[in-house]
């Protein structure tokens, strides 16, 4: 039986942690979380915040998804609207306001706010 949700885990290309401490953890305000050693030498970073764990992790011949995403509820969106490039509002979830954005290295997420 299930009895929580753990982690999310999202590829990113080789060398990218810089930007995406910038936006996970600068922009969407979750904390890094040190990775066990025997794993922090395959490279990526973790990050954590109220029940959200968030690992990106190093893949060869990365390609970000075009679908496929996670969503976020957020007491901010007006805010990340305006400090994320790019971001695509969307009205079609009764209940919520959301917009769609990109990570860095082309991940899509989506960030909701209950009306």
């Amino acid at each position: 039986m299930i009895v929580a949700f753990h982690h999310v885990l999202l590829a990113a290309p080789a060398g990218s942690e810089p930007r995406l401490r910038e936006f996970y953890a600068g922009i969407l305000g979750l904390t890094e979380v040190p990775k066990p050693p025997e794993l922090a030498k395959r490279g990526g970073v973790w990050f954590r915040g109220p029940g959200v764990e968030l690992h990106l992790g190093i893949e060869e011949g990365f390609e970000p998804p075009q679908k496929a995403h996670f969503a976020f509820l957020v007491d901010n969106l007006d805010e990340l609207a305006q400090l994320i490039p790019g971001a695509i509002p969307d009205d079609l979830f009764p209940g919520y306001r959301r917009i769609y954005v990109k990570d860095p290295v082309g991940n899509r997420i989506e960030l909701l706010q209950p009306v």
